[in-house]
């Protein structure tokens, strides 16, 4: 079972082809919406057509669905104030939020400037251009340590981020209590999964690019590391910290 894997990018370039065109189109659709299941009743067609005749880029494409009646009604509708931010992160910055101040601050922008300035603060960030530009579809961040990012966002996107089989239907917060107290955030697996964490035997293999300088030479090399669960989260940590970059964690026993 493989538990995270860096994504790859996804982008839109000139002289796409249809099908191409549709694999960004699914792609887009699945990061913004969670994995939930699109019917094509549901389809955004009107902004798929801006897209494909390039009207619109990727990031117009995403900003179409994050503020259609459908994104709304998913996550915003029946969710508590902290879902809904706490999700918004997720699927539009690719990542967990680090602490109650950025809580907070979009806590703020909501109840001051309303729902579309709620989700335009995400999408017309630096932090979205740097990493997404115009054209390409968002995705999880949470595997490499990145400049201004916490350590601890690693675990906390690892504990909202629960891979392709899963969706984002739960109502429920995720992190309130760890981010409100600005305490640590443990791995673990939904309940009743095939590899269940609670199972102190599983072990698993950790695959990290490195970087290394000989005089003026930089070469790019690959580690992998096994370890048991109770080692898990602290040699995530000692990876980050000296460096590596993790490409993914697969369970092996």
């Amino acid at each position: 079972m493989t538990l995270w894997i860096e994504a790859e990018s996804i982008e839109l370039r000139p002289n796409t082809t249809e099908t191409d065109l549709q694999l960004i189109i699914r792609a887009a659709y699945r990061q913004v919406l969670g994995n939930v299941h699109v019917m094509d009743s549901q389809r955004l067609t009107s902004a798929e057509s801006l897209l494909r005749n390039g009207d619109i880029t990727v990031k117009g494409f995403v900003r179409a669905i994050a503020q259609s009646d459908l994104y709304r009604s998913l996550f915003f509708d029946n969710s508590s104030p902290y879902r809904f931010i706490e999700l918004n992160f997720k699927h539009l910055l690719g990542r967990a939020p680090q602490d109650q101040t950025e809580i907070s601050e979009h806590v703020q922008i909501y109840n001051e400037q309303g729902y579309e300035a709620e989700i335009n603060s995400y999408i017309d960030s630096n932090e979205y251009i740097e990493n997404f530009g115009e054209n390409i579809v968002p995705s999880y961040r949470g595997s490499s340590t990145q400049t201004g990012i916490k350590n601890v966002g690693f675990n906390r996107t690892f504990a909202i981020v629960r891979g392709y089989a899963t969706s984002d239907s739960s109502k429920a917060a995720k992190l309130i209590r760890d981010v409100a107290g600005n305490l640590p955030t443990k791995i673990a697996a939904p309940a009743g999964g095939s590899g269940a964490y609670s199972n102190t035997g599983k072990r698993f293999r950790i695959t990290v690019s490195k970087t290394s300088s000989s005089g003026p030479r930089v070469n790019q090399g690959r580690t992998t590391y096994e370890v048991g669960y109770s080692q898990l989260s602290q040699k995530i940590q000692n990876i980050h910290k000296t460096g590596g970059k993790i490409l993914s964690i697969v369970e092996v026993a």
